[in-house]
């Protein structure tokens, strides 16, 4: 049976979507065998689909040659059961680039993530999206973010692009947000997607549900998948005070740890998959690893997020 198009497969997911980090073993190398591992464990919790380097699992510290050998190696772990979708970036020839070599290893689709460096125009962003976008046959997803923040009319004319399926906002600016989803609804009418992209997005995914944005990442789910499969279960069958029990337990809390540190939202991801048992080594510069007494209070904090499961079974 042939799959199902992709924006068909993400608009009701059955779990979270899962942003594997990416291991580098004792002498910096990626370490594809534990990343096959991590994302197997991944789709096995129960992960909807599978984002494979981008920006948790370090795309900014990887060569194109070590990526596609990741993207490879997701899909080989993903095997068929939810798609692989792949981050591109950089300027447009190397996003361009990217996106191909994403297309060789197999993967089921792109998200394209802000141009390097330059601030450009909405003209100029709108061009390089569609580049990107008529690089190869895979569906897109563009990441608002930093240098790359959209009008609504920008994003009108992205969702009427060929190949492109939507939008992942990792700017959290609710008013625009609005204003997008209204102005696509009423001048691109169709099936555009909506993803709330904040790090750490459990922590505002019921303000994004209250503007019709049901689909998030989730870095947690790298290593409390338990914890991030049942907040997820949560929203969806509107028990908001299971959501809120673990927003006040355990996400508000790690949120305020990761603040603790610039990068965190990788480096501190990546310590809980260690602490979780699965070797997936340390960031590659310029992240840095978090401190000792911060990887003790995130163990704790662990610990206390598998109890509020407990207590609420």
């Amino acid at each position: 049976m042939t799959p199902a198009p992709l924006a068909a497969r993400l608009g009701i997911p059955s779990g979270p979507l899962f942003f594997p980090v990416t291991p580098f073993g004792p002498d910096g190398s990626v370490d594809l065998d534990v990343y096959r591992a991590h994302v197997r464990r991944g789709v096995e919790a129960g992960a909807a689909a599978v984002f494979a380097c981008c920006g948790t699992g370090e795309f900014h510290a990887l060569t194109p040659e070590e990526f596609e050998d990741c993207v490879r190696a997701a899909v080989e772990a993903a095997d068929g059961r939810v798609p692989v979708i792949a981050g591109a970036g950089y300027g447009t020839a190397l996003a361009v680039r990217y996106a191909r070599l994403a297309r060789t290893a197999g993967a089921d689709g792109l998200l394209a993530m802000p141009p390097y460096l330059v601030v450009a125009g909405q003209e100029g962003l709108l061009r390089h999206y569609r580049e990107v976008a008529a690089a190869t046959d895979l569906p897109v997803i563009v990441y608002q973010r930093d240098n790359a923040v959209f009008t609504p009319e920008t994003v009108v004319g992205l969702a009427r692009t060929d190949g492109i399926i939507g939008l992942k906002d990792g700017l959290g600016d609710l008013d625009l947000m609005q204003r997008i989803v209204s102005a696509v609804r009423t001048e691109a009418p169709g099936d555009f997607l909506y993803f709330n992209g904040l790090p750490t997005a459990e922590q505002t995914q019921l303000a994004y549900r209250a503007l019709g944005i049901t689909l998030y990442s989730s870095a947690v789910f790298c290593f409390v998948p338990e914890l991030a499969l049942a907040f997820h279960q949560a929203l969806g069958s509107g028990d908001d005070a299971t959501a809120h029990r673990l927003l006040d337990g355990f996400y508000r809390p790690f949120v305020e740890l990761r603040a603790q540190g610039r990068g965190y939202a990788v480096s501190l991801v990546k310590a809980g998959v260690r602490l979780r048992g699965l070797d997936v080594g340390e960031v590659r510069p310029p992240l840095h690893e978090p401190t000792e007494d911060h990887v003790k209070q995130l163990a704790q904090l662990i610990e206390r997020g598998y109890a509020l499961l407990e207590a609420g079974e």
